[in-house]
């Protein structure tokens, strides 16, 4: 039985407490006192009610039971002092005030995905700029000033921004900022317009607080068109310090790395990005195409590599990619990009998810990506492949925690579908073969082409007991990859534990996988 509220879900049956999709620990008492309190939220409960069903009676002090209950509170993200979930009644007892339903395993994705708590810091999300020169063909640099300024804000700690992917689904639509600020989670919202003509820019922004609708700030930059990285660094520094003017800022240090100082390369590298973000086998060739004309124009571009290495490997994830030699060509563009860019966020992200996957080099590739962490720490792409390298590794709850939360990081990214399928897979390694179907099944329905989806939901299903669904599955992943076997699965994901692949191999064998 499951037990929704909030963000949290309460699997009363493996007693486990998951909330924002990451399991969190929780003693045996601290358990029992939360499904107790979530189970009777229609009325108060008496503290001796507590102590007798908890405690079974035995003399237990007042301080041991508010220990207990504090315990409880921080687990599901509550405090005394809003006493959101567990609420305090003078005299009587505690209530259990969270909005509680009962779901069963098929609902589970829909549950981890509910509306985002905000947090605790403050929070932004930075919608795409409307461009506003008549020209559909400059939407990718619009794009990419909105992207850089998305970067700029990720770098200061204290701040909790929604990454590129969710702020982008907003793109063409005409939007409620209310309605946005539940959706992503956030307290503020910026927006903005670009306009372009000959060689001038005017970039105009307006932050806006998402509860109230209240303006916080209002401004415009305006440069030619080479001056474009001065221009974002102005709106930049002054949305942050619209922001933040109760943190008793000191002064606000802005980092001014800029990826190239070549405008065409820079060019290249945006348009590989638009291309890339559709996800398709054409789309992945276009986008290495102008990764390398990026590298053309400046080779000393780190990023550049990066994606281009990264393309190769999403190639491979999906089947695409047609020989080794490809695969040496990623791992080498991979080592470039990580001696041109050690402070370069993303192409340490890319690089180091590229030399674990291809070239098997987990301790590098982590330790890559953990410190691309350190250097912007709400790069969603940084925790997400960060948590897939740990997944390969073996290390199932560090996987499970890093893709938990990197989805209300980015609750509405188009490539949630490549999370979803990595918590299939660690809940297929976990043997708990209902939730990785319900994971690999949401992965399949945003990306239909994801080969790797398809292989997890067939593989569980079929270990499930459910022959029917995983032979339709099966027959999915044999249209996606017709030379996938058995016996070549090792070689396409880099499994280190036997025992991960040997469940694999086992769901998919009985689904009808040939060898």
């Amino acid at each position: 039985m499951l037990i929704a509220f909030e963000d949290c879900v309460l699997d009363l049956d493996r007693r486990e407490l998951q909330r924002a999709s990451t399991v969190v620990p929780t003693a045996p008492q601290v358990f029992d006192l939360l499904a107790y309190l979530a189970r009777c939220h229609e009325r108060v409960v008496s503290r001796d009610e507590l102590v007798g069903t908890i405690w079974a009676g035995r003399v237990v002090s007042e301080s041991t039971l508010a220990s207990h209950v504090n315990a409880v509170r921080k687990a599901v993200g509550d405090c005394g002092k809003q006493q959101r979930v567990i609420r305090t009644v003078a005299r009587k007892g505690f209530r259990f005030v969270a909005g509680v339903r009962e779901v069963g395993s098929t609902d589970l994705a829909a549950t981890v995905s509910a509306t985002p708590v905000l947090p605790a810091k403050p929070s932004i999300a930075v919608l795409p700029f409307v461009n506003l020169s008549g020209d559909p063909q400059q939407d990718y640099l619009a794009d990419g000033v909105v992207e850089d300024i998305i970067a700029a804000l990720s770098r200061h700690r204290w701040l909790f921004v929604v990454a590129r992917n969710s702020s982008f689904t907003y793109k063409g639509r005409i939007v409620d900022i209310k309605q946005v600020g539940r959706e992503l989670g956030v307290r503020y919202v910026l927006e903005g317009s670009w306009r372009k003509a000959n060689d001038r820019v005017r970039i105009t922004g307006q932050l806006i607080d998402a509860a109230t609708g209240e303006h916080h700030w209002a401004g415009r930059a305006e440069g030619v068109l080479g001056d474009i990285f001065e221009l974002q660094d102005r709106i930049t520094e002054s949305v942050i310090g619209a922001v933040a003017p109760e943190l008793e800022r000191a002064e606000i240090e802005r980092a001014r790395h800029k990826p190239t100082g070549s405008l065409d390369a820079y060019d290249y590298y945006l348009r590989g990005l638009a291309e890339l973000h559709e996800a398709s086998k054409a789309s992945s060739e276009g986008a290495l195409a102008f990764f390398h004309q990026a590298i053309e124009t400046d080779p000393g571009f780190a990023s550049a590599h990066a994606m281009a290495a990264w393309c190769h490997s999403w190639r491979k994830a999906n089947g695409w990619m047609s020989d080794g030699a490809q695969a040496q060509e990623a791992v080498r563009l991979a080592r470039r990009a990580v001696e041109l860019g050690k402070g370069d966020a993303v192409a340490l992200t890319r690089a180091g998810h590229v030399l674990g996957y291809l070239a098997g080099d987990f301790h590098a590739g982590i330790g890559l990506l953990d410190k691309a962490l350190v250097l912007n720490p709400n790069l969603a792409a940084a925790r997400y492949l960060g948590g897939y390298l740990r997944l390969w590794q073996g290390d199932t709850a560090a996987a499970i925690a890093h893709l938990g939360r990197v989805m209300r990081l980015s609750p509405l990214d188009p490539e949630l579908y490549r999370m979803q399928a990595g918590m299939a897979v660690a809940h297929l390694f976990e043997r708990q073969f209902d939730a990785a179907s319900v994971w690999a099944e949401a992965a399949r329905r945003d990306f239909p082409g994801f080969l790797l989806a398809a292989a997890i939901l067939a593989a569980s299903q079929a270990l499930a007991g459910r022959t029917l669904e995983a032979r339709r599955a099966m027959a999915q992943v044999r249209e996606l990859d017709p030379g996938l076997r058995l016996s070549a699965v090792a070689a396409w994901l880099p499994i280190r534990r036997p025992e991960h692949l040997s469940v694999l191999l086992e769901g998919l064998e009985r689904a009808g996988l040939p060898q």
